[in-house]
């Protein structure tokens, strides 16, 4: 059963959607909503190309690749979250969680500066890295913004992106057959569905902004693996 519930910060066609669900599902929805926030994919993703991958990352040193994947946090993580603190501090958007399409008009444009530093830097990087790495930024990059875009029509699922996102990497990796990827899709798979599904049961999400999200997430890093690599 669903019903809406008024809420007068909010426009009518944004107003959540209360969803009754046992709890545990709704604990579980919850605990897999945060631990596969869009925020925190980027680093998965730089993590397994620096530790799982056989090649891309071969001639570093373990401090080496360790010091990649912190740079990847601070640029994806603490400087977007950051930012999103400080624009609530200043009273620019009304919760963290964003749940309105104006409060994530600041967090996209920040996201987008921030990303894109980060694929300049994995570009310029010396020595030099896989192209995979700037390749992947790169796709995460386009992906803020046809988000920043898509919220000018509709709320798009952030966590859908970022599934569509690591099911897209994946997938180009798997065509440039650099890795036997038949595991690494699947569970990439197994983990877009559980979050998007997660997303479903939590969050005021419809499935259009469901698919959509997922959709452009997969198109961005395909599209951005086409041209750099």
């Amino acid at each position: 059963m669903e019903y809406k519930v008024l809420n007068t910060d909010l426009p009518v066609e944004e107003q959540p959607v209360q969803k009754h669900f046992p709890l545990a599902v709704s604990v579980l929805a919850h605990f897999f909503s945060y631990v596969f926030h869009p925020l925190f994919v980027p680093t998965y993703v730089v993590a397994f190309l620096a530790f799982v991958h056989p090649s891309y990352f071969a001639g570093l040193t373990t401090y080496e690749k360790y010091r990649i994947v912190f740079t990847t946090v601070l640029n994806t993580v603490f400087f977007p979250a950051f930012a999103i603190l400080l624009m609530k501090g200043l009273g620019f958007i009304k919760s963290v969680m964003l749940h309105s399409r104006q409060d994530r008009i600041g967090p996209y444009l920040s996201s987008m500066i921030f990303y894109f530093w980060a694929a300049w830097v994995f570009f310029k990087s010396t020595p030099q890295l896989a192209l995979i790495m700037p390749s992947f930024m790169t796709g995460v990059f386009l992906t803020t913004v046809v988000g920043l875009l898509s919220n000018i029509y509709f709320k798009i699922s952030m966590h859908a992106m970022g599934m569509g996102g690591l099911v897209g990497i994946f997938l180009i990796i798997m065509l440039y057959n650099t890795m036997l990827m038949t595991w690494p899709l699947c569970i990439a798979v197994l983990i877009a569905g559980i979050v998007c599904t997660s997303r479903l049961i939590v969050s005021d999400h419809s499935p259009k902004e469901i698919y959509w999200g997922l959709f452009w997430g997969l198109v961005c890093q395909v599209a951005a693996g086409i041209f750099v690599l």
